[in-house]
């Protein structure tokens, strides 16, 4: 029987619902989870180490915690307590401030929310509001990875980043499939009112994911450029890779957009082509009937003096005409293709 001791298991802090999660990241990989009255005294700590703090719709008792921990501006706290601030990035003394849209497809329709990440010397903050997938998946990217730790916060930044605009990849290409289906629909024989509708639906969608791709560029585009040292020039390539990825998302809805376009004119053509065709047949068919209508009014006039009608073959003769007339009649229409 092993009598060995085993070394007693550290409990998780406690902390807030909210808190997604309040982590210590060094060279070597992650150290511990700490609570958040934890932060100030471990940013005293002069090392290599960073903190990287993930929140879900905090409560504003819970950023004035952290603004009084990593002594946050004013007004960044009070633009991350919003959750309907525009993608931007701005700069607070020592700090960042980044605001970018999400997206999360929710009972079959896409859902936008935000991400507001604080950046600073050695922490991250990401802030999540509304429909947004967690970023665990990027923690445990870096942890599998610490070799990127190295590059300080700011690598986490770029694995956030990266994370939302991979999320727009599957979205996209699943109106690719769609939109290839609606094509191949617009061009059946039957005119479908549900067609029209789901092409209307998915060109709205483009639009306003296109809306929130579009100002994402420009955040990235920034951090490219950007001469803050919170931003290492071997994590600028890093940046620009994910602008690459967000340039090629947002000309793909365009194109998708342009076929959409393309396809509700086609549909539209495509409807009054058909009533032109109705249209046609309608007149074929009173072609056909005018002319024993005529015949039949020009006897109903009810005249005394008309010499056929003492004839005795007349009716036959008259009957023999008008079909001979209207078969005439109908050859031509169906040589025009008007019947």
């Amino acid at each position: 029987m092993n009598d060995a001791v085993q070394a007693p298991v550290t409990p998780a802090p406690a902390r807030p619902t909210c808190v997604v999660n309040c982590s210590l990241y060094n060279k070597q990989g992650k150290l511990r989870d700490i609570s958040l009255d934890e932060i100030s005294d471990v940013l005293k700590v002069d090392d290599d180490s960073f903190l990287w703090v993930g929140l879900y719709e905090p409560e504003d008792e819970v950023l004035e915690k952290l603004q009084e921990e990593f002594c946050l501006h004013d007004l960044a706290i009070e633009d991350a307590q919003k959750a309907h601030q525009r993608p931007k990035i701005e700069a607070y003394g020592d700090s960042l401030f980044i605001a970018v849209n999400t997206a999360q497809v929710i009972d079959e329709r896409i859902r936008y929310g935000e991400t507001h990440a604080f950046l600073g010397p050695r922490y991250l903050v990401t802030v999540r509001h509304g429909a947004s997938l967690s970023y665990s998946p990027a923690r445990a990217r870096l942890e599998r990875e610490p070799e990127f730790l190295e590059m300080g916060p700011s690598y986490a930044l770029y694995a956030v980043l990266d994370a939302i605009v991979d999320n727009y990849l599957p979205i996209v290409d699943e109106f690719k499939d769609t939109l290839v289906t609606l094509e191949q629909d617009v061009f059946t024989e039957t005119f479908r009112r549900g067609i029209l509708k789901r092409l209307y639906d998915l060109k709205r969608e483009l639009t306003y994911m296109r809306v929130a791709v579009t100002p994402l560029q420009d955040v990235l585009s920034q951090l490219v450029r950007t001469t803050s040292p919170l931003v290492p020039d071997e994590v600028h390539l890093y940046f620009r890779d994910v602008l690459d990825h967000s340039v090629r998302i947002n000309e793909t809805i365009d194109a998708l957009r342009d076929m959409l376009g393309t396809a509700l004119g086609v549909n539209q053509a495509l409807v009054t082509l058909a009533q032109g065709e109705v249209v046609k047949r309608l007149a074929g068919w009173a072609a056909l009937l005018a002319a024993p209508t005529l015949v039949a009014s020009w006897y109903g006039m009810n005249f005394k003096h008309m010499p056929e009608l003492d004839g005795p073959y007349s009716y036959y003769i008259l009957i023999g005409g008008l079909a001979v007339a209207c078969f005439g009649l109908y050859r031509y229409l169906k040589k025009i293709k008007w019947l």
